[in-house]
């Protein structure tokens, strides 16, 4: 199946968008977005885990029996999840904190056993790769736009404690929205997350109707000629 780099972007991110349009991962999305900072880490961390398992999956389809390929997908993901925790403790250490059991719940991602499945088992480890780039990048832009959000409203702040995930020469991204702001505390619990969500989903249909009834309007409208007057006519 040959697909181009351009549809496998455009399926990932928009298309196919892990949580606008399969409505899968809420439980982290929900629990780790009160900040951009803790949204970007987590996506940041889930796209290495989609790439990474695609590629493995990729590289050991023609070895892996049909019979018993879910059960070795499971397996290959739950080794690279363990790895990445692993790896998340030992040189990031605050963020892993901050993250915490979360890392481990990614093993529980439908979408990553799904693209795996669906994608990965039948297509190049190049493929996989971009696949899971992109996908991953889906996930990611909905997680730092919604920590955004629940951030903006809830504290008045942008991608506070930014040096947790990219060290202490990025913490000037911290950056104050609104002075002397008391917060919203409702935005930076799980319900304003429900919230937040709902106006993202909403918009995505939006944007999606908008576009196909322009579309459909450009391929509709009549072709009018001005009417050209006879050469010595009034």
């Amino acid at each position: 199946m040959s697909i181009t780099f351009k549809e496998q972007a455009r399926q990932g991110i928009w298309d196919n968008n892990i949580v606008l349009s399969q409505r899968l991962a809420l439980c982290p999305l929900l629990a780790v977005t009160g900040t951009a900072t803790n949204g970007l880490g987590m996506g940041l961390t889930t796209t290495g885990v989609l790439m990474a398992s695609g590629v493995a999956v990729s590289l050991l389809r023609n070895v892996v029996p049909q019979d018993v390929r879910i059960p070795s997908f499971i397996l290959i993901i739950a080794t690279i999840v363990t790895l990445v925790d692993m790896a998340l403790n030992a040189w990031m250490h605050e963020l892993y904190k901050v993250l915490g059991l979360f890392i481990s719940l990614i093993v529980t991602n439908c979408s990553l056993l799904g693209r795996a499945e669906a994608f990965a088992s039948k297509n190049s480890v190049r493929q996989s790769a971009i696949d899971g780039m992109m996908i991953g990048l889906g996930f990611t832009l909905v997680l730092v736009v919604l920590g955004a959000v629940r951030e903006i409203i809830g504290s008045g702040t942008l991608f506070a404690n930014a040096s947790l995930l990219l060290g202490d020469l990025f913490s000037f991204l911290t950056i104050t929205i609104i002075p002397d702001y008391k917060g919203f505390l409702l935005f930076i619990l799980p319900p304003g997350g429900f919230i937040a969500l709902g106006f993202l989903i909403a918009g995505k249909h939006y944007l999606e109707e908008y576009m196909k009834n322009r579309t459909a309007a450009s391929k509709n409208t009549p072709v009018v000629f001005d009417r050209i007057a006879p050469s010595g006519a009034d």
